[in-house]
């Protein structure tokens, strides 16, 4: 998982728009690429937490969720960055409950605090750095690929994704080091091909 910030002065702002940042998702990977250099030039600072496959499992036997450890991290990246005014890309359902938990782990006291769902489509700043987090998502692929072979994009909708790892864990009897265990896609799979134990024995 690969979270990012960024800090920029409100003059620059307008900037992020005219050199065509939008949410990344709707980008390729090679003006992701483009933009990425761009937007490290403009903005005054970024951070960049990288959440280790090991990490997440953990989180488990620690009881925190997905979305803690993201509040966790996201705080720890607007702590080292600082700002007055801080826009968010909710993870929780309930996305004024994401500001406020957040907030609780500032070591500041800023300004303002949005949390959105959906906000890299609606703020700038917020589409820079999931541009810059993107980014660094693909790199990570492409080294990955470059060792394990062409795996897709590593989401649950993705079909080679899925085969590739079904592939691999009838093969190994295992699952790849850089897949999460605690991936429900892992463990339905995992359950399937070693336990013979399909997803409707659960139901």
């Amino acid at each position: 998982m690969v979270i990012c910030g960024i800090s920029i002065l409100n003059s620059k702002l307008k900037e992020l728009s005219e050199i065509g940042v939008k949410d990344s998702k709707k980008l390729s990977p090679d003006k992701r690429t483009n933009l990425a250099y761009l937007i490290k030039r403009k903005c005054i600072s970024y951070k960049i937490a990288i959440v280790s496959v090991k990490e997440i499992d953990e989180r488990i036997s620690r009881r925190i969720t997905l979305n803690r450890l993201e509040e966790l991290k996201m705080a720890e990246i607007i702590n080292e960055l600082g700002a007055e005014e801080i826009y968010i890309d909710a993870a929780d359902v309930n996305e004024a409950r994401f500001g406020t938990s957040i907030r609780k782990l500032l070591n500041f006291n800023p300004k303002l605090i949005i949390s959105e769902h959906k906000a890299d489509e609606r703020y700038p700043i917020v589409s820079a750095a999931s541009i810059l987090a993107k980014h660094e998502r693909d790199s990570i692929i492409a080294r990955l690929r470059d060792t394990y072979g062409d795996f897709g994009s590593g989401y649950t909708s993705d079909k080679k994704t899925i085969n590739f790892l079904r592939q691999w864990i009838t093969e190994n009897k295992s699952i790849p080091s850089f897949v999460r265990s605690s991936w429900e896609t892992t463990k339905i799979l995992t359950n399937e091909i070693l336990y013979n134990r399909k997803l409707t024995d659960f139901l």
